[in-house]
């Protein structure tokens, strides 16, 4: 195709569909609505039979179990859309639709091949060993080769979702921003690059150094060191995801990034934050349940419902930044789009848009806020119980046990919604863009500096955990 029959974007495509022929429209309808509804059930009564049966919850399963998911996500992916278009005679897709479509479909077929790998090494290590088979294939090491199937299916498809994002675009479309970065003098930026580069190798070092003592450490697996393992992981991505391009900026002093990176930074800083958000809420119901029901506890924080909490952690906020990065894209930018942020905040990102940003804005306002407020209020809601639990029988152990057990978790949460809160939802236009930066360095750097101070390494299981690691044991190092 010529350059000059490209030159504008289209807003919706035409699907041919299956048939054309209208007499045979209603045959093929009854035909895929069969097949549709077959998938559905069978997968779900496998999916129920295997979540209620305890002698279902073995390796073998539990990769049957998200198989069987997987295959009911896939073939809604496309089935639905196709029965209304036949059913509507209506056979267009908005371009939103068609990449959310792609994007579903590449995450979903690829999960169901790595699944079908993940399936095929289970029962070579039941046939080929079955004597170490239990100790091989333990539930946290089911949960990392689901948790590694997920991530790497999901990371191929977003690189194919965010490269077709780039053809078909208007060519007056700006293909890269300026951040304007920090707001610091020329002078001062030397001590601020090595002020946050130490910060953000504080930041890694940090929290690896906390998946890595629950990783070694099996007094360490339990619930809330699980969750927390994952909350470690999130704040090392949220941090990768802005510092270091912000670092090489301030170094180099070009303070441009194309469009493709402006795009995927957005789309992983929702996701992390989001992620962020949901473990945040996740480790509180667990505080809630240790506090509240503790002789219930070890039957309620199950390791399948831990794992079931985790998983739905990422898939929704793998919806979330997906629905929000889809709807920027339809955007347009001028040539020479200032972004006046570090990185491509969505907020920022929105104000420099040449195009009319009222839905997004107003989808931030409703769905974006239903997804800090709802997990906030069930925070709140959960400590506000557990301070009725201890305050009724109240003694100095009992309630300096439960501020030692939950008075850091509430000190973060303060801080981590506090600045989102004054970020998105109470900022003003004008001269509030300073404090808007400031509040987003603070969650974004900060907060995920801290966490391993607060939550871990003032703990005794970790402290003792880490000891033990670096405890010396052979006497020939003392001479």
């Amino acid at each position: 195709m010529k350059p000059g029959n490209h030159t504008l974007s289209a807003s919706e495509f035409l699907l041919l569909g299956l048939c054309e022929q209208q007499e045979q429209q209603p045959l093929v309808f009854g035909i895929f609505l069969s097949m549709y509804l077959l998938t559905v059930l069978g997968n779900t009564v496998i999916i129920l039979a295997i979540v209620s049966d305890p002698h279902l919850h073995t390796p073998m399963y539990f990769f049957l179990a998200n198989f069987s998911l997987t295959d009911l996500c896939l073939a809604s992916t496309t089935v639905p859309r196709m029965l209304v278009n036949i059913q509507a005679h209506r056979n267009t897709i908005t371009y939103a639709g068609c990449l959310s479509q792609i994007y579903f479909f590449l995450w979903f077929i690829g999960l169901d091949v790595f699944l079908l790998a993940v399936m095929a090494y289970d029962r070579l290590v039941a046939i080929c060993h079955p004597l170490r088979y239990t100790l091989v294939m333990t539930p946290r090491y089911c949960t990392g080769l689901l948790v590694m199937s997920l991530t790497l299916t999901q990371s191929y498809s977003l690189t194919h979702t965010s490269l077709l994002t780039q053809l078909m675009r208007p060519e007056n479309q700006s293909s890269e921003f300026l951040l304007l970065g920090l707001p610091i003098q020329p002078e001062q930026q030397g001590m601020f690059f090595t002020l946050f580069l130490g910060m953000y190798l504080t930041t890694v070092l940090g929290n690896l150094l906390i998946i890595l003592l629950i990783r070694l450490d099996s007094r360490l697996h339990t619930p809330m060191y699980f969750f927390l393992s994952h909350l470690a992981f999130s704040d090392i991505s949220l941090s990768s995801v802005t510092v270091p391009k912000m670092l090489m900026n301030m170094q180099t002093q070009q303070q441009s990034i194309p469009y493709m990176g402006c795009i995927s930074q957005v789309y992983f800083f929702i996701f992390f934050g989001c992620l962020d958000n949901f473990l945040l809420t996740v480790m509180a119901y667990d505080r809630y349940v240790a506090i509240c029901h503790p002789l219930h506890y070890t039957t309620t924080m199950r390791e399948e419902l831990c794992i079931i909490l985790v998983a739905g952690s990422w898939f929704f906020s793998c919806i979330q930044a997906l629905l929000h990065t889809l709807l920027v894209d339809q955007l347009s930018f001028c040539a020479g789009t200032v972004i006046p942020h570090f990185f491509c905040d969505l907020a920022a990102v929105l104000k420099s848009s040449c195009s009319d940003t009222s839905f997004n804005e107003l989808l931030i306002l409703t769905e974006g806020a239903l997804v800090l407020i709802l997990p906030l209020s069930g925070i709140l809601g959960s400590y506000i119980h557990m301070a009725g639990i201890v305050l009724k029988v109240p003694s100095f152990k009992r309630i300096s046990k439960a501020l030692s057990t939950c008075g850091s978790h509430l000190f973060v949460v303060c801080l981590y919604y506090g600045t989102i809160a004054g970020v998105y939802f109470f900022s003003s236009s004008g001269n509030s863009k300073d404090k808007d930066i400031i509040a987003s360095v603070m969650y974004m750097v900060v907060t995920p500096m801290l966490n391993p101070c607060i939550y871990s390494l003032r703990n005794k299981d970790m402290k003792h955990a880490l000891q033990k690691i670096f405890r010396v044991k052979d006497p020939l190092w003392y001479g």
